[in-house]
């Protein structure tokens, strides 16, 4: 049979094939099948580069676009990326009792351990810091919320003097640091006089009672917008607040700011510009919780809430020399928080210390009948944690040194162009190994660190799966999430139009089958379950706060806490004269670095027990940028 390309086309229309897979490709898939097949039955079919033409007949089909030429001239390598993504995950060969990575519960009603967005917490820790010495209010604004507390409790200091130290401070480093959208001052006002009045009559609620605190602005507070830090939704409200913020009002915590996040939670970068790290100002504060980190690196809010689908709590607060906590996935309701990714999304701290995480995670954690993924468990803080009784392992291939630098090479015939770009390609190449290998020794420190403490460390590794393969699942959940967004053309609005950017990845998702995605999340299972498997070895894992277990466990919902691990020195390779926001290592001299531990699932409080001990034994969260 002889295949007519036209009439191949028609018959997909008239089968009713709209699903975004490529139609174009469909068809060279079949044609070069059927000339491998007339000389060899096992030959795999050679699959062609998808051009532009391809992608104007798959638009067609799926019922989108169309697509300019410049939108599709940046489409085309993500949407070839994705289809190689597909055959590591084919090799795989998932077997049929291989479940896709996702629950559907419809109707699902609270059980009985589930918890209202208004109960207070079970329990929160009572065993707070001692004394901090100050002179004024403006002394107090690093200090730690097990430090604050104490002082609030017994009306050392009020809470309307502190929430008005730090609404003063925020003013006054915004215009450097950019990390607030909404000031959210009458209400804080009003909150920090009846916390007051309340702790006078005895009516104490607890740690967080009269804290000033700020919220990444993808959560929804009553009365103000939430913009998601995106052109387009500046002037966005919602009627009713975020379980989390409903959760912390009953805490008694004041709500003093939304802070930024890049645009839809990519980046730092957000309609009103870029917010930068108080330690370098003249770079980005990473993203996407940007404004959250910088706010508390700065001294500029007590404490403050995250969010993160895969880096957005680790970057900024290794950029920013924060102390983060990012939640086992269903440990926090995500009701009134912009959905990205439904399978990914978490909420959480971002403090000056594990004690303050685990604090102000101890309050908001709980399912509240409405998130259909929040588990039926809460965050239990046990202070009295026998960390030493904790098997502990490290990820050795991330700590051991890398392979020698391969420079590319120059090609026969190079133009003058292919070779400057090749050689600025070389010398970034070379910046970033020298940058990696600097920070190697931080790392290393860490792990002597954790033998003078006593730790028995075991090598372990990451299982060896196509974690990069299944990243996609994201972005197709987003496109998802943001359908109108393409479908009306408004994605022109955001901030960012590159390659890398939200408007080009949700077009390139759009061409994503839906047979891949269900694959994708079967391999997705297989990670799970290896990753739990490593856990049952190990109670604690150490690890750079490096993309390779960001990636891996991000997808297998694990828990991570995130602190900082000392400041580059003078010797420290200069920052490169442009951040392009992708890279945590490139601050420069003076600048934080970090170190993470991972968890097993849900087992939150036993990874912040670790992490809390290192933290108490190193001092690092004691150093603050001088603005």
């Amino acid at each position: 049979m002889t295949l007519d390309r036209r009439a191949f086309l028609n018959a997909c229309s008239c089968a009713g094939i709209a699903s975004p897979l490529l139609p174009g490709i469909l068809y060279t898939l079949a044609a070069q099948a059927q000339d491998a097949g007339a000389g060899s039955e096992t030959k795999p079919p050679e699959l062609a580069k998808i051009t532009p033409e391809m992608l104007d007949q798959a638009a067609e089909l799926a019922g989108v676009g169309p697509f300019t030429a410049e939108q599709k001239k940046m489409m085309l390598e993500g949407v070839n990326d994705q289809r190689d993504a597909y055959a590591a995950i084919r090799a795989l060969k998932i077997g049929n009792n291989v479940q896709p990575a996702f629950v559907f519960h419809p109707g699902k009603a609270p059980g009985p351990n589930d918890r209202t967005a208004d109960q207070r917490p079970g329990r929160l820790s009572e065993s707070l810091g001692g004394n901090i010495a100050y002179s004024s209010v403006e002394d107090l604004a690093f200090a730690s919320v097990t430090e604050l507390a104490p002082l609030v409790r017994a009306q050392k200091i009020t809470s309307l003097a502190l929430t008005q130290m730090y609404i003063d401070r925020l003013k006054r480093y915004d215009a450097k640091l950019h990390f607030v959208i909404t000031l959210t001052e009458d209400r804080a006002m009003a909150q920090a006089r009846a916390a007051d009045a309340e702790i006078a009559a005895g009516k104490y609620r607890g740690p967080l009672h009269g804290i000033p605190w700020g919220a990444k602005d993808l959560l929804a507070v009553k009365g103000y917008p939430t913009t998601w830090g995106a052109g387009g939704f500046e002037h966005q409200s919602f009627d009713e607040d975020a379980t989390v913020v409903q959760r912390l009002d009953a805490a008694g915590a004041v709500l003093i700011a939304k802070f930024t996040l890049g645009a839809l939670a990519m980046g730092d970068k957000w309609f009103g510009g870029r917010t930068r790290n108080p330690w370098n100002p003249e770079q980005g504060s990473s993203g996407s919780s940007a404004g959250s980190a910088s706010a508390v690196a700065a001294g500029c809010v007590g404490f403050a809430l995250g969010s993160e689908t895969l880096g957005s709590i680790s970057s900024p607060s290794t950029r920013c020399g924060c102390s983060g906590l990012r939640p086992s996935f269903g440990m926090v309701p995500r009701t009134g928080a912009m959905a990205l990714s439904w399978t990914m999304d978490k909420l959480g701290p971002l403090c000056r210390s594990v004690d303050d995480c685990a604090l102000v995670l101890e309050t908001i954690a709980g399912p509240d009948g409405k998130d259909l993924s929040a588990a039926a468990i809460g965050f239990e803080w046990d202070e009295a944690l026998d960390w030493k009784k904790l098997r502990v392992g490290y990820l050795k291939s991330e700590f051991d040194p890398r392979p020698p630098l391969k420079l590319t090479q120059a090609p026969p015939g190079e133009s003058a162009e292919d070779k400057k770009k090749r050689e600025d390609a070389n010398t970034e190449m070379q910046a970033a190994h020298a940058r990696r290998d600097y920070d190697r020794r931080y790392e290393l420190a860490a792990l002597d660190k954790l033998r003078a403490m006593g730790v028995n460390l075991t090598p372990v590794e990451l299982p060896r799966l196509p974690w990069d393969a299944m990243v996609p699942l994201l972005t197709a959940e987003a496109a998802a999430a943001f359908d109108d967004l393409t479908m009306s053309g408004r994605d022109r609005l955001l901030t960012g139009q590159g390659i890398e950017d939200w408007p080009n990845a949700f077009r390139v998702a759009r061409f994503y089958p839906a047979v891949e995605y269900i694959q994708a999340n079967r391999a997705r299972t297989l990670a799970i379950r290896q990753i739990a498997a490593l856990f049952e070895q190990v109670d604690v894992i150490v690890t750079p706060s490096t993309e390779a277990q960001l990636i891996a466990t991000n997808l297998t919902g694990n828990p991570a806490v995130i602190v900082p691990n000392g400041l580059r020195g003078p010797d420290a390779p200069k920052p490169p004269l442009i951040d392009d926001g992708d890279h945590d290592d490139i601050g420069g001299p003076g600048t934080p670095v970090s170190i993470t531990f991972l968890g097993g699932l849900y087992q939150d409080a036993k990874v912040a027990g670790f992490a809390r001990a290192y933290q108490q034994a190193t001092g690092f969260d004691r150093l603050h940028p001088k603005l």
